[in-house]
């Protein structure tokens, strides 16, 4: 498999939709944890257990940052997906499967729903691309003069 079957997408154009919300969540999701690193970066990650909190923090709010901005804008979508997927793995491992342990399911459903939706979002994109209204479609488009990628 080339970079060409990865990165181009003939996707429908309302896939930016989805694009849209998953990439701002990230990018928002990013910003904060170094704009409120005590509530929801390394203040976080010492809380609920991560290891080397200083640095998984600043390394997961940079790649967040990264990968939702490149998943807004269309540029290597299935790329950028798939840290964001282990992103969100992790997330519901280490702090909802607690819940569910010890609140049970309804509580998890309750503080897993953005978690969730994320995820599938993001694999959604991993499995379709970006969609025709995105930088990767124009890397291909076949109605353009000129060299292609």
């Amino acid at each position: 498999m080339g970079i060409r079957e990865i990165i181009e997408s003939s996707a429908p154009r309302s896939v930016i939709l989805i694009r849209l919300v998953v990439g701002a969540v990230f990018l928002s999701e990013g910003i904060q944890k170094f704009l409120y690193s005590a509530d929801l970066g390394v203040g976080r990650f010492v809380k609920i257990g991560i290891p080397f909190p200083q640095v998984m923090a600043p390394f997961v709010g940079v790649t967040e940052i990264v990968c939702g901005t490149l998943i807004l804008v269309g540029l290597l979508t299935r790329l950028a997906a798939i840290p964001l997927i282990t992103d969100m793995l992790v997330a519901i491992s280490w702090t909802k499967i607690p819940i569910l342990l010890n609140s049970g399911f309804w509580a998890m459903a309750h503080e897993s729903r953005t978690d969730f939706a994320m995820l599938l979002g993001s694999i959604f994109l991993l499995i379709t691309g970006a969609g025709l209204w995105s930088i990767d479609a124009r890397l291909f488009d076949h109605n353009r003069r000129g060299a292609k990628i």
